[in-house]
């Protein structure tokens, strides 16, 4: 009787072994893991970088309300004196009005007087004061140009933070845009 106990069990395992039943269904699902996980960082990384190009959308959007609504009136400079009302509250319901809505915040707005670099690629700014300076490099140089510059951010939380690598970007996400007003 122990020998034919043990014959069965060692024709059972011979056939397990044997069987090729459900091999390829254990081997996608082994090799399905190691897929899945680069299937769902492109996507953070994608969703990250979309979301980095509606802020700075956001930002344009913002900085063009500070000129339309006040530039264009004459209101400048825009943020001295309270020259041009409700600017705050234009700027930051126009940068919410990209996709990425409520969660876009103006976290800073400043103006400057500004000239061109000695490259004309880069601004020399100063802070701004009550009266204009007179001119950029000299007296013969050109006027400065009243610039303002909106800051916004956005707090990015990955979808799939156990696995992805854009759990360790820069969040919150800022941009800075700026405009001439005058």
């Amino acid at each position: 009787m122990k020998k034919q106990a043990h014959s069965l069990c060692t024709t059972a395992l011979r056939t397990y072994w044997r069987c090729q039943d459900g091999a390829a269904a254990a081997e996608l699902a082994l090799v399905l893991v190691l897929l899945v996980v680069p299937v769902l960082n492109v996507i953070d990384l994608g969703t990250y970088v979309y979301d980095a190009m509606e802020l700075n959308n956001a930002a344009q959007s913002a900085a063009q309300v500070a000129w339309a609504q006040c530039a264009a009136t004459g209101k400048v400079p825009a943020t001295i004196n309270s020259n041009c009302p409700g600017l705050s509250a234009a700027m930051a319901t126009a940068a919410q009005t990209t996709s990425l809505g409520s969660g876009v915040t103006v976290s800073s707005t400043t103006e400057k007087w500004c000239c061109p670099g000695a490259s004309n690629a880069a601004l020399v700014c100063q802070g701004l004061v009550s009266t204009t300076p007179s001119n950029c490099g000299g007296s013969s140089g050109p006027a400065p140009g009243d610039y303002i510059f909106v800051t916004v951010s956005y707090s990015y939380s990955p979808a799939y933070s156990a696995v992805s690598i854009a759990s360790v970007l820069t969040s919150p996400i800022t941009h800075t845009a700026w405009m001439r007003l005058s």
